[in-house]
């Protein structure tokens, strides 16, 4: 009966990182001892005062109505605080903030709102796998400009100026990366901004979700520079540096009219996000940022570990990423070889092969728009790493 599905549904690709998380599940329920790596998703359990400020918002009992569409004003005030003194966002207030239930619900409002049919839109490539399917989803033609490994995976303004167009509405980018993790410095921000603020009508979306999870200790938000707040809609939510994925809580801060565009958007969709969850996002925005920093140290530790692994798979090219959990090895060396009858042509053979016999699971880059690499969540335990790069490093030492 799926030809009685509309057009979009059947035209839309799965998500590579859920379906492989699904896999992996699968697997686990067969009993079978998976290491997974493939969701971006903390391990860390959210923090304890975060968690207290839910139960009593529970026992308060006043959060249990339906919540304004864009957000508890409260919440939207200690946003618009956060980005004027963090990322330093003058313009920043909270009639500029929408919370949604998630950055990715506040990605696919930005693009419902914005683009008109056959409008095209840069990607920073790789990418995260959802930007493409919803800038679709929403009659926009995704424009992929691609980093190499050579410049740490990160596209230049340069490439940007070359792949505008007159239908080019607006340019998506995530820094710290998912997934190669790569963090674009305020010199390369600035010189993006340059190319944007020379032409008309052009929109930056930045997706800044791994805001918190970031080792160079220097992020720069493109909203923060002169002449860009008009130009800028800014993601974020508490999913990755609080250790709060379940709790669904994400935001942007807009040009107003961006903003009200979106409110109403979402007050026909979802209206607005679960009012407990938002105050636990008030606690944890606006409270100890200590165990925030904490899950920092201990991702910057495992990607030193993971490195030093990585780095004895003969076969595998990485760089040194600098925020986020992933690394994002090219894996091209494999491709076009075979191992017990099991053909390797691609970077979705490889993550099969390594699900099948080193049980393991990754995911392949072709859905991140980089087919020669895969990608590695160090978002586990140091042991679950430690065996789950020996895994690998047996798994390929046999392939020929």
């Amino acid at each position: 009966m799926t030809e009685m599905l509309s057009e979009r549904i059947i035209q839309m690709e799965e998500s590579a990182t859920l379906a492989m998380a699904k896999k992996a599940r699968e697997l686990k329920s067969q009993g079978i001892d998976i290491i997974s790596l493939s969701l971006g998703e903390p391990d860390f359990k959210t923090p304890k005062h975060i968690q207290e400020a839910a139960k009593n918002a529970i026992d308060e009992g006043k959060y249990f109505a339906y919540p304004p569409v864009a957000g508890y004003q409260d919440l939207r005030e200690a946003i618009a605080k956060k980005l004027r003194e963090e990322n330093h966002i003058a313009e920043a207030k909270a009639e500029n903030i929408v919370v949604s239930t998630g950055a990715k619900h506040s990605i696919a409002n930005v693009f419902m709102c914005l683009l008109n049919e056959g409008d095209e839109v840069v990607i920073f490539s790789p990418y995260w796998v959802s930007y493409a399917e919803i800038i679709k989803l929403a009659g926009g033609v995704p424009v992929l400009i691609e980093g190499d490994l050579e410049n740490n995976f990160k596209a230049t303004a340069q490439q940007l100026a070359s792949a505008l167009t007159d239908k080019t509405k607006a340019i998506i980018y995530s820094s710290p990366c998912n997934p190669t993790g790569s963090v674009f410095s305020k010199e390369e921000l600035e010189a993006i901004a340059e190319v944007v603020k020379k032409r008309e009508n052009l929109f930056v979306i930045a997706d800044e979700i791994y805001e918190l999870i970031n080792f160079t200790g220097n992020h720069a938000s493109i909203g923060s520079f002169p002449g860009m707040f008009d130009r800028t809609i800014t993601v974020n939510g508490f999913s990755k540096g609080y250790a709060m994925t379940g709790w669904r809580v994400g935001y942007i801060c807009a040009p107003l009219f961006i903003a009200k565009a979106c409110e109403k958007m979402q007050g026909q969709f979802t209206s607005g996000g679960t009012g407990i969850a938002q105050r636990a996002a008030l606690a944890a925005i606006s409270g100890d940022q200590s165990p925030s920093k904490e899950m920092e140290k201990a991702y910057l530790k495992r990607r030193d570990l993971v490195l030093q692994l990585i780095q004895e798979i003969p076969g595998f090219k990485t760089h040194v990423p600098e925020g986020a959990f992933y690394f994002f090895p090219e894996v091209s060396h494999f491709f076009g070889k075979s191992v017990d009858g099991f053909q390797i042509k691609n970077a979705d053979d490889f993550c099969l092969y390594i699900l099948e016999k080193a049980n393991v699971s990754l995911v392949t880059g072709e859905a991140f728009g980089a087919p020669n690499c895969v990608r590695i969540s160090y978002a586990a335990s140091e042991e679950e790493l430690i065996e789950a790069i020996k895994r690998i490093k047996e798994a390929c030492a046999r392939i020929q």
